[in-house]
């Protein structure tokens, strides 16, 4: 994959999943551990950067009024039940591992699964003639995921950092590894991702 051609899509690096006292912290705590997901995401955005890819780091932002407005259920649900990834807090910052250089995309106003419903994400990437998508961060088998089609079905080449992704259970990461990934194109791991980028 050619690096001019190439953005790294982190999602979701925030306090709320990956530090201890985040509000959903305790439900991926032990297969971020398992997986050294956030290590493993460190060494892709630094070869990224070097390589220079293009780096879009996208937050949830928890939109109380949109989540009510639209009688939303199930997970989103549940977190704005919770209030986590609310703009302004702790919860919602980017891990200081992850933390954007200045002139990275931070994409704003990631409400739903996907980064590319209700964003301009799909517009800034062809701004700038991006083609393959590499996606990394949290839930692998929900928001990570849901990039993932969502990319996929507009017709860029991409693929899912695996060892940069982290579920809630190990059953969930390996079953989108196994099985959605082949449709995508191909399991894959940093290292391998980091190797084809020229």
């Amino acid at each position: 994959m050619k690096s001019s051609e190439t953005a790294v899509i982190l999602i979701e690096f925030q306090n709320d999943f990956c530090r201890e006292g985040g509000k959903l912290h305790g439900l991926v705590r032990e297969e971020m551990v398992r997986g050294n997901t956030v290590a493993n995401a460190k060494r892709l955005l630094d070869s990224a950067r070097a390589k220079g890819c293009m780096v879009v780091h996208c937050p949830f932002s928890l939109d109380t009024i949109w989540v009510d407005h639209c009688t939303i259920c199930g997970l989103i649900a549940n977190v704005r039940q919770g209030n986590a990834f609310e703009p302004g807090t702790w919860g919602h910052e980017i891990i200081q591992e992850l933390q954007p250089l200045p002139g990275e995309t931070v994409l704003q106003n990631k409400r739903a699964l996907s980064g590319f419903t209700n964003t301009c994400l799909d517009d800034m990437l062809k701004k700038v003639n991006i083609r393959n998508l590499i996606v990394a961060g949290y839930l692998t088998n929900v928001c990570a995921q849901a990039t993932a089609w969502s990319a996929y079905d507009l017709g860029y080449n991409v693929r899912m950092a695996m060892d940069a992704c982290c579920a809630t259970s190990r059953q969930n990461h390996e079953y989108v590894e196994n099985e959605i990934c082949p449709i995508l194109g191909g399991r894959t791991t940093v290292d391998d991702l980091i190797a084809t980028l020229e």
